[in-house]
């Protein structure tokens, strides 16, 4: 049966002579493998380069809710990126942002929500000129909100800690080594009140956003089971020195 929906890239992989498989999260039914035959050809009408990762689709596919791998009828960019592939910042935070949703989004189920927010984030990012310095650091925290994990902010005026164990805020230090401490507790508490057009308001140091992304990586790991290590974000740092 055919459907259409859109879909965020996450991955491409190589098959036989000239074919590859994409993972996609979609709209419609959570993330999904898709076979694209002939997609390393010149002249294929569903080209490789269409499958960049993180690049929006506008898709009509088969779908047979067994199947381990589905077939793509139709796609097209939908918007097409205008600067995310050829800016260094910006392809650096792609990359950073695709790593950390390749872990992080498991479900073979439509979640509509959290695929606006990310559809939403990655045209905000090709789109912004300027202030991207925090935008990694904001959209790992509210990405959170949609996996299930997102600490209560209405807990955490006046506190000096945040226990990443157990995702709360707190007034003493908790026994282990895995929490925040001011500054860091505070510039968390920003990060949880802003939004994207004020990110880059946020004052913070380049140590500051180092410690802190590593903080959050942390907790990525202690509440996605198997999420293991992210690579991409030394990339990142150095990029954005």
């Amino acid at each position: 049966m055919l459907h259409k929906t859109r879909g965020i890239v996450f991955k491409t992989t190589e098959y036989g002579d000239s074919s590859i498989i994409v993972q996609i999260f979609t709209e419609k039914f959570g993330l999904q493998s898709y076979i694209v035959n002939g997609a390393r050809k010149p002249r294929a009408k569903m080209s490789r380069n269409m499958f960049q990762p993180l690049h929006l689709l506008e898709m009509v596919v088969y779908h047979k809710g067994a199947a381990n791998v589905q077939r793509l009828k139709e796609v097209k960019n939908s918007p097409v990126l205008q600067s995310i592939p050829y800016d260094l910042i910006k392809s650096s935070l792609a990359m950073f942002l695709n790593e950390v949703l390749y872990k992080a989004v498991k479900q073979q189920s439509a979640d509509e929500h959290l695929f606006e927010f990310t559809a939403n984030a990655i045209e905000w990012l090709d789109h912004q000129t300027e202030g991207l310095a925090n935008f990694h650091l904001f959209f790992l925290v509210r990405l959170t909100q949609y996996l299930g994990f997102y600490p209560d902010r209405n807990l955490a005026a006046g506190f000096a800690y945040f226990d990443l164990k157990n995702g709360v805020f707190s007034n003493s230090k908790p026994g282990s080594i895995l929490y925040l401490s001011p500054p860091h507790t505070q510039n968390l508490l920003a990060l949880l009140q802003s939004n994207f057009e004020n990110i880059s308001q946020l004052k913070m140091g380049n140590d500051e956003r180092r410690h802190l992304i590593q903080k959050l990586l942390d907790y990525y790991t202690l509440h996605i089971e198997g999420f293991g290590n992210v690579r991409s974000h030394e990339v990142l740092e150095e990029v954005l020195g």
